[in-house]
């Protein structure tokens, strides 16, 4: 299907899109390179915990390929909050690209304004989101693309539009690419509830994991509300 997204893999598969080396059995992917083509995905920062949503770049970024060679490269890649960085990428047919700062720069946009047109593609691409009742009084955040609900994180609009129902706040758990869940700050069931299930999520696969934190929306902003959790093997 057409522009839909598949999974942003471990360092390897990016490095193949990002140094042009497709499968032995593909022609290498041609990607629209427009704002109109942006998205963000959020993916995980071990060790981290950043207590601010100021976009803090990466800056060069090591990596082996395949052939045992190294590179470095630089992305724009972003610490974001907690244990979480985001990526600016272009969605293709059957992976994505990581947007570059000369690209970045080509389209003339801040890493903020690239983030807003991104989550405004997302909506627009797959749908706005929309909050379904899940168990343990949580609500789980879902969109038209399961692999992109964890992006909708970053979506303020429609943040501030559930604040309207619970003054007191809003903790939410970003566990997994396909998982994007919350509960109403004061009730303190449906936060017991949520910290069980998103530590059950979190461990469950390592591969699509993004956080292991908890983060509190108020006042139009995030915090971090329970500091991510070291991994115990």
């Amino acid at each position: 299907m057409k522009h839909l997204l598949r999974s942003l893999c471990a360092w390897g598969a990016m490095l193949a899109v990002t140094t042009g080396a497709p499968a032995a059995d593909q022609e290498p992917e041609r990607f629209d390179v427009s704002a109109q083509n942006l998205l963000v995905v959020l993916r995980e920062s071990p060790g981290a915990n950043k207590q601010d949503e100021a976009l803090k770049p990466f800056g060069k970024i090591k990596a082996q390929l395949s052939d045992g060679r190294e590179i470095e490269f630089e992305a724009s890649w972003f610490q974001y909050l907690g244990d979480m960085h985001l990526r600016l990428v272009f969605d293709g047919e059957r992976r994505v690209q990581s947007a570059s700062p000369e690209d970045l720069e080509k389209l003339r946009l801040s890493p903020e304004q690239a983030l807003a047109r991104a989550v405004d593609n997302l909506r627009r691409r797959y749908g706005q989101p929309v909050a379904a009742p899940w168990s343990g009084g949580l609500m789980q955040v879902q969109g038209n693309s399961p692999d992109l609900d964890s992006s909708y994180f970053l979506d303020r609009a429609f943040w501030l539009d559930q604040l309207r129902h619970s003054p007191a706040g809003l903790v939410a758990a970003v566990p997994g690419r396909g998982g994007l869940v919350f509960a109403k700050a004061d009730d303190s069931a449906a936060i017991a509830s949520l910290r069980f299930s998103a530590a059950a999520l979190f461990v469950s696969n390592d591969r699509t994991r993004i956080s292991s934190g908890l983060y509190l929306f108020k006042d139009g902003r995030w915090s971090v509300f329970q500091p991510p959790q070291p991994v115990i093997d």
